[in-house]
């Protein structure tokens, strides 16, 4: 009988956690924020026509609209006028630490998941305006402990907050794709687990550790993975649950969908279009309203508004040799109507019968799928595929806090922490708004995106 494998760290890697012990740029102590229009995270809650908010310490302290709110004495003040500010976006479901942007078949390696990496991932994440992210079960646990440890003292400013992370369990050689399994499987990044017993101890553990995800692999690539056993994965939801845990499950088949909902998994990952979803499973999505991250935004020609169009918002953070090797190996599809009235069919069949869409994106697989500008490009293929422009924002930002669990972040409020968004037009006309960023700001201090982009173009020409 094969034991469960504890994660395990190369040695030497935490000592590059000693990056610097900079801390994020000062901010006056209150600032308040006058004339924007105001999108609060909640689609049911009708923005603000002309609003202000006051910032204090990294919070929002008041909130309303323009007038009603009152500027604490020597408060700064900063004029929105003609803008529209939103919360920064959460990402649900992303691989951090392992692409390099070396290869646009994507470079997966263990000795890649260091502090550094994850630090620039997260800062890609930020320019792009997603405050909050959380990984998808890749995620080496003693790094990602002290990764987020070292951010709530002050290290690592300029970069999305490491809220949370999920904890992989797979079958021995089982569980990412061919690409992020490279590193993560002499990381020992997953637990591997043979039987419901060793399952249970892995859950264990996990919840010992303070870690409420846990993401599991269901289903066998098409025979080239071994697949989890029912009695395995039962076990886990089942001791993750008492532990106040949520489960998140990689489902791809109309089987293992219908398999992990019955078994009740919180989190479902992957659209199934074909077949179809049957009467069946949206019985099971209605009875158990599940979280979904479709993760629809690779791989479909007709959907495409990123790398493949050559689009500035894309392009601008990829080296020139990875942008044209992106172009000449993933841009040959060309539209496919069909295909695409296949995906709406499902999205919209799933979404009515229950299923709580949260932004999810599975990046950091490829560099073609970059962080950051792939939140962009799902929202903007859910409101193609017929969710509202307001909905595709809450799914962004206040329900994807829900399903975490962060009661911080998400929506534009009294209390939340100060992570939003300035945009030069509003979302709510065009989704494409999104990308419109005249600022970004996380904790209540301006990132400085002007600098970050200088770095990467650096680092481009060094390539």
């Amino acid at each position: 009988m094969r034991r469960f494998i504890l994660p395990v760290v190369f040695a030497g890697l935490l000592a590059s956690v000693a990056l610097s012990s900079q801390t994020g740029p000062a901010a006056p102590r209150a600032v308040i924020y006058e004339n924007a229009r105001l999108i609060l995270g909640d689609a049911a809650t009708p923005p603000i026509a002309r609003g202000a908010f006051v910032v204090d310490g990294g919070v929002i302290t008041a909130i309303g609209p323009a007038g009603s709110v009152t500027a604490p004495a020597g408060a700064a003040r900063v004029d929105l006028t003609g803008k529209t500010v939103m919360p920064a976006l959460i990402d649900v479901h992303t691989h951090f630490g392992y692409e390099k942007y070396t290869r646009a078949a994507g470079d997966s390696r263990a000795e890649h998941y260091t502090p550094e990496n994850l630090y620039d991932h997260f800062q890609r994440a930020a320019y792009y305006g997603v405050g909050t992210v959380h990984d998808g079960g890749t995620a080496s646990v003693p790094i990602s402990l002290q990764f987020q440890a070292d951010q709530k003292a002050g290290k690592y400013p300029n970069a999305a907050h490491y809220a949370s992370f999920n904890v992989g369990i797979v079958p021995p050689e089982g569980g990412p794709d061919d690409i992020l399994i490279k590193g993560t499987r002499p990381l020992h990044a997953q637990y591997e687990v043979t039987r419901a017993r060793e399952a249970r101890a892995a859950v264990k553990e996990i919840a010992g550790k303070n870690i409420r995800h846990i993401k599991l692999w269901i289903g066998d690539r098409n025979e080239s993975y071994p697949a989890m056993p029912h009695e395995v994965y039962e076990a886990i939801i089942e001791d993750a649950h008492k532990a106040n845990i949520k489960v998140h499950a990689h489902a791809m088949t109309l089987r293992d969908q219908k398999d992990i909902i019955r078994a009740g998994a919180d989190l479902l990952v992957h659209i199934v279009t074909n077949p179809k979803p049957d009467d069946e499973l949206l019985a099971l999505v209605k009875e158990k309203r599940p979280y979904w991250v479709p993760s629809i935004g690779t791989g479909v020609p007709s959907l495409r508004r990123e790398v493949c169009e050559n689009e500035p918002f894309t392009t601008e953070t990829l080296s020139p040799n990875i942008l044209a090797e992106t172009l000449a190996s993933e841009c040959r599809g060309t539209p496919n109507a069909e295909r695409e009235a296949m995906l709406r069919a499902s999205f919209n069949a799933m979404r009515a019968a229950g299923a709580r869409v949260v932004l999810g994106t599975d990046a950091g697989i490829r560099p073609s799928k970059t962080f950051g500008s792939a939140d962009h490009h799902e929202l903007t293929t859910f409101v193609r595929l017929g969710m509202s422009t307001a909905e595709a924002i809450e799914v962004g930002t206040s329900r994807a806090a829900e399903l975490l669990g962060l009661t911080d972040v998400g929506r534009l409020a009294t209390g939340k922490a100060a992570d939003f968004l300035v945009l030069d037009a509003n979302p709510l006309d065009d989704i494409l708004n999104t990308r419109r960023i005249s600022a970004v700001y996380l904790r209540g201090a301006r990132i400085d995106r002007a600098a970050l982009l200088a770095k990467w173009k650096r680092s481009n020409t060094s390539q």
